[in-house]
């Protein structure tokens, strides 16, 4: 033990002594000279995040007060000036950051960790694995919960190119994706093949800086036009085989390179009856395939490209691939290996995949509860009970469900319903066999202040507030309340569920069943708000391959309609006759 310390200051002895400062090992001695670069506020995307979530509040509440104090009314008509000599303009804009600014990112930056790295996910497997499902999936659910996401998938670069090429007539060789010739026609296919897979992780590198893509510019470099803000992506995701070690080393250095995570999700499966479900059920149904008539020869010939990648394909392992943060799927979840998962969210997407459950005969079911006696007065929120019509919608719908629960190729059914009473009472008349649970999360949009008001008290009580709400009906928040954006995140837990059940009646409220089903439907969060879903209606999912095919079932009750659509005039300003031009009528 001493002889280990005396070779250690041995070693140390010729050693350049640090200063006292230097020496500490404090925590905050460590943070208080991380380089000897001034820190710049103006390249810090923390700084500057932080500066523009709190100077657009500042300002925006600065500015009502101006305008209503009538002594400073001068200074309201300067900001209103459009010009740069403002001089009330020229402080606001240097001290609260009042001009818009786009989404900065600083991936060179020293003080950006990776866990806030944009991300390129780069999809791994075979042919008939699922990787185009799982990419698509992915997509969709960071998308709904606001990641900015966009897939690039090689297999559409190709196809558009070979379309593009009169010699090849639209039709792909037979060949692998990295190499594995039959003919010279294939060898020329797989440079092409390369050269599209450059052209694909250019896009996601444009798409991750805010550019514009190759796909819609001549130059992958390209940047957004000049007065428009560009668009920046916080995850692209790769889907292609990318079954070689080089291959995905390739995409690895030119991560590093740009500044972007790496993560990667391969698909592996050594089962042929999945395997061959797939080929038949997905493969075969798919656009290179659509003229073919003969889906035997059709599956034959895929099975021929699966074993010409299987030649060259080299699975993830933990021990040659362990410095990579990545997923393995196994048989389609039957078994899933995490390795070096960094950051927050690559652990989202670990855990949504995990939850993800692949397999025929899936059915969800979204209905809102019976109509309310608040539907009926037309006010909004609140736990009112049933009407009279919403008690005899709730009688319909169990009858409706125990036509149909001696089904025996189906799993029993799952009951969800909220908190709130008309949820409750709308699944009181079930009486097949089923698993019923309230979930306080499906409780219905927290109104605030206008919870039990009609439209018409809102608008006039809170004219204001009821413009901005129609100006951007997803992030608008109600004081004391809820915005649709809170909704999302209140529900990220029902749709892990959801994705892990197979058969699910869900009985909720119009703003939870329009985030359920925006997130079904890959919907924008700007149109999410808008989606229309009637009372005593019921509304069937059933995942397909690459979507979800949507039913709606009128159960034949008649109710008052809730909808109330976005106005023409959206300006504070405007009149109460434009302001509730659109509201449903009712008693």
């Amino acid at each position: 033990m001493q002889t280990g310390q005396g070779e250690q200051c041995e070693r140390n002895k010729d050693e350049e002594q640090p200063d006292l400062e230097t020496r500490s090992s404090s925590f905050g001695s460590t943070i208080s000279k991380p380089s000897a670069k001034k820190h710049d506020i103006d390249s810090c995307v923390h700084c500057q995040e932080s500066l523009f979530s709190t100077s657009c509040t500042t300002a925006e509440e600065l500015k009502r007060a101006l305008q209503e104090n009538s002594l400073l009314s001068n200074v309201f008509s300067d900001l209103q000036d459009d010009s740069e000599n403002s001089p009330s303009r020229k402080i606001l804009e240097r001290n609260l950051s009042f001009k818009m600014r786009p989404k900065l990112y600083s991936t060179s930056h020293a003080y950006v960790p990776e866990g806030v790295k944009p991300i390129i996910i780069v999809l791994v497997g075979l042919p008939a694995r699922g990787k185009t499902y799982i990419s698509k999936k992915l997509t969709r659910y960071l998308n709904w919960v606001g990641v900015s996401t966009k897939v690039f998938s090689i297999g559409d670069y190709t196809r558009r190119q070979t379309a593009a090429t009169p010699a090849s007539g639209g039709s792909q060789p037979e060949v692998s994706t990295e190499g594995g010739a039959k003919s010279d026609e294939a060898e020329e296919f797989n440079r092409l093949r390369d050269l599209c897979a450059q052209l694909a992780l250019q896009d996601a590198t444009a798409y991750l800086r805010g550019g514009v893509s190759a796909a819609s510019s001549s130059s992958a470099a390209a940047v957004a036009p000049a007065g428009q803000l560009a668009t920046f992506g916080e995850v692209a995701v790769l889907d292609a085989t990318h079954g070689s070690r080089a291959r995905r080393l390739a995409i690895l250095e030119h991560c590093a390179a740009a500044g972007f995570s790496a993560f990667f999700v391969e698909s592996y499966c050594d089962s042929e009856a999945i395997v061959e479900a797939n080929i038949m059920d997905v493969k075969v149904s798919n656009s290179n395939f659509r003229d073919c008539t003969d889906k035997e020869a059709a599956a034959q010939e895929f099975r021929e490209r699966i074993r010409k990648h299987e030649a060259e394909y080299q699975p993830l392992d933990a021990t040659v691939d362990g410095q990579l943060s990545f997923v393995k799927i196994i048989n389609q979840g039957e078994r899933f290996i995490i390795n070096r998962l960094r950051g927050n969210i690559q652990s989202r997407v670990a855990y949504y995949l995990m939850n993800v459950k692949v397999g025929p005969g899936r059915c969800i079911y979204l209905v809102r509860h019976g109509e309310s006696m608040f539907n009926v007065l037309g006010r909004i929120g609140g736990d009112a009970d049933l009407s009279e019509r919403g008690r005899l919608f709730a009688k319909r719908l169990a009858e409706w469900v125990d036509e149909r629960a001696g089904d025996q190729s189906r799993p029993p059914l799952r009951v969800w319903t909220s908190h709130m009473r008309r949820t409750v009472q709308t699944a009181a008349f079930i009486r097949s066999p089923h698993t019923l649970e309230h979930w306080k999360a499906l409780n219905e949009i927290d109104a605030g202040v206008c919870e039990g008001l009609t439209y018409e008290e809102i608008a006039e009580r809170f004219p204001v507030e009821f413009a901005n709400r129609d100006k951007d009906k997803f992030n608008y928040r109600y004081p004391g309340g809820e915005s649709y954006s809170d909704l999302v995140a209140r529900l990220e837990p029902v749709i892990m569920e959801l994705e892990r059940q197979s058969h699910v009646l869900v009985v909720c409220h119009q703003a939870v069943a329009r985030c359920l089903l925006g997130y079904f439907m890959d919907k924008k969060h700007s149109d999410l708000p808008h989606i229309r879903i009637p009372l005593h209606t019921l509304i069937r999912l059933t995942p397909v391959a690459y979507g979800c095919l949507v039913e709606h079932i009128s159960l034949n009750v008649p109710c008052v309609d809730t909808h109330r659509s976005q106005p023409l005039n959206i300006d504070a300003t405007r009149t109460a006759q434009e302001a509730l031009s659109t509201i449903p009528s009712h008693y």
